[in-house]
């Protein structure tokens, strides 16, 4: 399937499938040369980065995979915490591609994937970009953990699913994402609605949000871990992000070795979809400025 109006693919290889660790996997292929993979966050899917994929394939080969349970992803064989599961299925997915070392970007629970991704195999990531990455710090906005409770999160699917439930979802969703949510793009918004309405999903979005939090927080918090890592490591995050707080991303950069800090003022939690056009450009310089010299 080719995308082509509102920001979307321009490009001939569009939505691909692949069969990794016997699921049924969606991703998203364009561009040649390097390869950068991009992680997206809870409730959101491989189409999530087609603000930015256009020009960042121009210089890479771009890869967006849909994690199990999300867009046309099949759901998790197994379960949806960071570190245990979704780590290693993102590695198969790698090696039934035949993808060697690559540029990694994660945001939100995509985030948390990346980084242990990173901290298990260091050796696949060249570079490293955390996007309002989940795994940073125990606070998160308290909604989130709701359907974490028992009986709260069968609750809050029942009500998603009543006549107007799906558009309410889809709107607070919005609202929590975006700093300002009247810039949401009407591709986003359908998009967003219609993940809502497939058979399977608001169950693998309440499963992922219980494997990464409880009633106090962020169940894992990586900080301590990222002083092992040594490779480039940008963290980029919107300063009026309201699921994960600001704060954290500077706690990331003072321990990483080489880390590096892009706040987006003006912006929530997804900078690559509200402010698409910054981010690809502070994105692909980072990119350029640590490529691979035999690239």
């Amino acid at each position: 399937m080719t995308l082509a109006a509102g920001g979307l693919l321009p490009h001939p290889g569009g939505f691909r499938r692949i069969t990794v660790d016997g699921m049924s996997t969606q991703y998203l292929e364009a561009g040649t040369g390097s390869p950068l993979l991009l992680l997206h966050g809870h409730e959101q899917s491989a189409t999530s980065w087609r603000w930015v994929i256009p020009a960042l394939a121009q210089t890479h080969r771009v890869l967006a995979l849909s994690l199990p349970g999300h867009g046309d992803s099949a759901p998790a064989v197994g379960g949806y915490a960071p570190g245990r599961d979704l780590a290693p299925f993102v590695a198969g997915f790698l090696d039934t591609l035949g993808v060697g070392p690559l540029d990694l970007v994660g945001n939100s629970v995509g985030g948390a994937v990346a980084l242990h991704l990173a901290l298990a195999d260091p050796r696949r990531v060249r570079t490293l970009t955390l996007v309002d990455s989940a795994g940073l710090g125990r606070a998160v906005n308290p909604l989130l953990t709701l359907v974490t409770l028992p009986v709260l999160g069968e609750l809050a699917i029942l009500l998603s699913q009543m006549p107007g439930g799906d558009l309410q979802r889809t709107t607070m969703s919005a609202a929590m994402l975006f700093a300002q949510p009247w810039r949401v793009p009407a591709e986003f918004f359908i998009e967003q609605h219609a993940l809502g309405r497939r058979p399977g999903q608001l169950e693998a979005s309440t499963a992922v949000a219980r494997a990464l939090f409880d009633a106090y927080g962020q169940r894992e918090v990586l900080l301590d871990q990222l002083p092992t890592l040594t490779m480039p490591t940008l963290v980029v995050w919107g300063a009026y992000d309201n699921v994960l707080p600001a704060f954290q991303a500077q706690a990331a950069v003072d321990r990483l070795p080489r880390g590096r800090l892009s706040l987006f003022p003006d912006c929530g939690h997804l900078p690559h979809v509200e402010h698409a056009d910054r981010f690809a450009a502070v994105l692909s310089e980072w990119l350029t400025e640590h490529q691979d010299p035999a690239t």
